[in-house]
C-alpha cells in the first residue's frame, strides 16, 4: 500500500470482498481526495496507528477485526482525538447481530450509509468526516501548543526557582561573609526605620551597648538615651544635619548598663522617599575606646620623646652659655680688683646672657606663650624697613631680592615676631646655599591670595584671603624624610655648633599666634621656598610699628615722690627690681603675690604705678591684677613684665596697649624707658 504525501489526511479503505475498494478509491480520486486501500483487517489496524483523516469500512469487514484489538485502539486515542469512521452497512430486513452493533458502537464516532449508496453521498460524508478530523487537528494544535507553553512555563519557573534559590544561596553567604567580617573588625550593624523609630541590629551592636542579650526594641531615642549628658546635644544636631546631607559620620561616649563609658564611632546613610522625606538610615557601630586609649598612649609617647628632645637641646644650649655668666662671674669674684678684666668679663656674661634670652624667646614663640604686640599694618613697609638687616644677615656673597606686590593687603602681627620669622628664614636660605657661586641669591615675595577649603583642610583654619610672604633659595633643599620634622624644637641638619636647631620653630610659632601657618616647597638639589601666609586684616593699616629700633632715649630718674608698687614673687628677681628702681630714683613698695598688692592699693599712701609679673601664685594673675587696681584707684598707670604666659589667649591680648607689658629679661635702662613711656601716657 503506497502512503500519500500526507498520511493524516488520507482515506483509509477497507473493503476485502469485490470491487467496493476500487470503486470508491477512484470516486475520492476524482474528488481529490487520498485514500489507501487496505488488503485486511491487520493492514487496516496498521494503517490507523500510523495516520488517517478517516475509515471508511464494510460492516462485513468490521465483523472480521478482533474486538481486542479494535478496544485497544479506540481507548489508546489522545484526548483530543474522536477519529471519525464511515461504516458501509449491508440493507437487511431484521436487526443486526449484536455483536455487529456492539462494534460499530465501540468505534464510537461513526456515520452509518447503508448499501447502496451513490458517489455523491460517499464523497460528501467523507469530506464531512475529513473536516471534523482537521478540526481535532487544530485541538490538537491548541493543545500541544498550550502544553508546550506549559512546558516552557514549568522550565521557566523551575529555572526561576533554582536561580532565586542559588541567589538566596549568595545573599544569605554574601551577609554572613558581612556579618562575620563586620564582626570580626568588631562593627556592628544597625538599620534604623525612620518613619517608626525601630531598628534592626546585629548581636556585636548589641554588645557594643553592653547588652549580652537581643534587645526587644531599639530607636534613635533609646541610642540617645545612652549617649553621655555632655555629648547628647552633639550627637541630636550631628543626627539632624545627617538627615539633610544624607551621611552620618560621629564618636561619642555611651554609657553601658554596667556603668562603663565607652567611645563609638557611627556611620550611615539615609534613604529617602520620592517627596524627598527620610525614611530609613542605616550603618554600622564601632567600638573606640581601646582605639583612643592607644592613640593617645601614642601621643603621650610622642610628647614624652620631644620634650626629651627639647630637654636635651635646652640643657645643651644653656649650658654652653652658663659656662661663659658663671665660668667669667667666677672669675670677677676671685681678681675684682682688676677693672679692665672685670669689664671685658662681665661684657662677655651679658652676651651670653642676651644669647639665653634669644633662646627663650624662641622656645616661647613655638610654643606660642610669648607676649605679643599685634599691630594692622603693611608687611611691605616692615620688609623694606628690615631690608638693610637681612642683607647683612645674607651675607655679601648673597644676592637678596624684594619682589614685593605693591597692592598688598594689610595684616595684623607682632612687627618683631615677623622680622625675627624672615629674618630666621633668610638665615636658613643662606646656610643653604651651596657656595660655589651657583645660584646664590635669594628671593623674599610678597602677594595677595586666596585659599579654598582644599588648601587649608588640614591646617586648622577658615579658607578667604591671605597674605603670603615667601622666601626662596636655589640651594641644596630638603630631604623628603626631613620635611615633616624641620619645625621640632633643636631638630637641625646643620654642623654641631652651626645652629640651634630653634630657628624655624619660631616662624612656625609666630604664624600660628597670626592665625595662619607656614608651607613648604622643597627638591632636593633644586632649591627650597617658605610661604608665610597669615590672613587678611579687615582693618587699614597703621603707621606704627614698635620694633624697637628707634633711636636711643635718655633714662627717665623719677620725679619727686614717684611710687612704685611692685608685685613680684621671687625674691632674686624682687632684689634686683628694688634696686634698679631705687637707682632711678623711685620710691618702691613692695609686695610678693596679688593679696598684699591689694591690701596696698586700698590704703591711702601714694602709688603712681604697679609695676606686676603677670604669672604669679595665690590665684591672680597680673593682668586682673591690673583690672582690680584700676578699680580701686581710677586712672592708675599699670605696666606688666613676664617672659611667659600660661594662658594663650591673655598671652596674645595683654601686650595690645591697654596693658603695657616690659619682657624678662629687661635692664635697667629698658625698665627706664617703659617706666617713662607709661606715666607720661603713652603705652609701651
Amino acid at each position: 500500500m503506497a502512503r500519500p504525501q500526507n498520511d493524516e489526511d488520507r482515506v483509509l479503505i477497507l473493503a476485502p470482498r469485490g470491487r467496493d475498494a476500487s470503486v470508491m478509491a477512484s470516486l475520492l480520486d476524482k474528488a481529490g481526495t487520498a485514500s489507501a486501500i487496505c488488503a485486511d483487517v491487520t493492514a487496516w489496524l496498521d494503517g490507523l496507528k500510523v495516520a488517517a483523516g478517516t475509515s471508511i469500512v464494510t460492516e462485513e469487514a468490521l465483523l472480521d477485526v478482533g474486538a481486542a484489538d479494535l478496544a485497544a485502539w479506540v481507548d489508546a486515542q489522545p484526548p483530543w482525538s474522536d477519529f471519525p469512521f464511515i461504516v458501509l452497512a449491508t440493507r437487511q430486513a431484521g436487526r443486526r447481530t449484536g455483536r455487529a452493533a456492539a462494534m460499530i458502537e465501540r468505534l464510537g464516532n461513526v456515520v452509518l450509509l447503508e448499501r447502496p449508496i451513490n458517489a455523491e453521498t460517499l464523497v460528501s460524508a467523507v469530506g464531512s468526516a475529513l473536516r471534523v478530523r482537521r478540526r481535532q487537528y487544530q485541538a490538537r494544535e491548541h493543545i500541544l501548543e498550550r502544553e508546550e507553553a506549559q512546558e516552557r512555563l514549568r522550565v521557566a519557573n523551575e529555572t526561576l526557582e533554582r536561580r532565586v534559590a542559588e541567589r538566596t544561596l549568595e545573599v544569605e553567604a554574601a551577609r554572613e561573609t558581612l556579618a562575620f567580617a563586620l564582626d570580626s573588625a568588631g562593627m556592628g550593624s544597625w538599620d534604623l526605620d525612620l518613619v517608626q523609630d525601630t531598628a534592626r541590629r546585629s548581636r556585636r551592636h548589641d554588645a557594643i551597648f553592653g547588652y549580652d542579650r537581643p534587645l526587644p526594641s531599639w530607636g534613635q531615642a533609646d541610642f540617645l538615651s545612652r549617649v553621655v549628658p555632655e555629648d547628647r546635644s552633639a550627637v541630636e544636631a550631628t543626627f539632624a544635619a545627617a538627615m539633610d546631607i544624607g551621611t552620618l559620620d560621629l564618636e561619642c561616649r555611651i554609657l553601658r548598663p554596667d556603668g562603663a563609658v565607652r567611645w563609638i564611632a557611627a556611620k550611615g546613610r539615609a534613604e529617602y522617599r520620592p517627596d524627598g522625606k527620610p525614611v530609613r538610615m542605616a550603618g554600622v557601630v564601632l567600638d573606640t575606646t581601646d582605639q583612643r586609649n592607644t592613640e593617645e598612649a601614642l601621643r603621650q609617647a610622642q610628647k614624652m620623646e620631644a620634650i626629651g628632645q627639647l630637654t636635651g637641646g635646652v640643657a645643651h644650649d644653656f649650658n654652653n652659655l652658663l659656662t661663659v655668666i658663671v665660668g667669667g662671674l667666677d672669675m670677677v669674684i676671685r681678681r675684682p680688683e682688676n677693672t679692665e678684666r672685670v669689664l671685658r668679663l662681665a661684657e662677655a656674661a651679658m652676651g651670653a646672657a642676651r644669647r639665653g634670652e634669644q633662646l627663650t624667646q624662641q622656645l616661647l614663640a613655638f610654643s606660642r606663650r610669648q607676649m605679643l604686640r599685634p599691630q594692622t599694618l603693611n608687611p611691605n613697609r616692615l620688609l623694606l624697613d628690615f631690608r638693610s638687616l637681612a642683607e647683612r644677615a645674607a651675607g655679601g656673597a648673597i644676592e637678596l631680592v624684594f619682589d614685593l606686590d605693591p597692592a598688598l593687603d594689610p595684616i595684623r602681627i607682632d612687627p618683631a615676631q615677623f622680622e625675627a620669622a624672615v629674618l630666621n628664614l633668610v638665615v636658613n636660605a643662606r646656610d643653604a646655599m651651596d657656595g660655589d657661586g651657583h645660584g646664590n641669591r635669594i628671593v623674599i615675595r610678597s602677594r595677595n591670595v586666596h585659599l579654598d577649603t582644599a588648601a587649608v583642610a588640614d591646617r586648622g583654619i577658615s579658607p578667604g584671603a591671605f597674605v603670603e610672604v615667601s622666601i626662596t633659595d636655589l640651594g641644596s633643599g630638603i630631604a623628603p624624610e626631613n620635611l615633616a620634622r624641620v619645625f621640632e624644637p633643636f631638630f637641625t641638619t646643620k654642623e654641631v655648633g652651626k645652629g640651634t636647631g630653634l630657628g624655624l620653630s619660631q616662624v612656625y610659632g609666630f604664624t600660628r599666634s597670626a592665625g595662619g601657618f607656614v608651607g613648604i616647597d622643597s627638591k632636593v638639589g633644586e632649591g627650597t621656598t617658605f610661604r608665610i601666609l597669615v590672613p587678611r586684616s579687615a582693618d587699614p593699616a597703621g603707621e606704627e610699628t614698635g620694633t624697637g629700633r628707634e633711636g636711643s632715649l635718655p633714662l627717665r630718674r623719677a620725679a619727686e615722690g614717684d611710687t612704685v608698687l611692685l608685685v613680684e614673687d621671687d625674691e632674686q628677681v624682687l632684689s634686683m627690681a628694688v634696686e634698679s628702681l631705687e637707682e632711678l630714683h623711685y620710691r618702691v613698695i613692695v609686695a610678693r603675690n596679688a593679696a598684699e598688692a591689694l591690701a596696698h592699693l586700698k590704703g591711702v599712701e601714694r602709688i603712681d604705678i604697679l609695676f606686676s609679673d603677670v604669672m604669679m601664685p595665690g590665684g591672680m594673675n597680673g593682668s586682673q591684677l591690673a583690672v582690680e587696681a584700676q578699680q580701686l584707684r581710677p586712672g592708675l598707670k599699670v605696666l606688666l613684665t613676664s617672659g611667659y604666659v600660661a594662658d594663650l589667649d591673655e598671652g596674645q591680648v595683654i601686650g595690645r596697649g591697654e596693658l603695657p607689658v616690659l619682657s624678662k629679661p629687661y635692664r635697667r635702662d629698658e625698665l627706664a624707658r617703659s617706666l617713662r613711656l607709661v606715666l607720661g601716657g603713652k603705652a609701651a
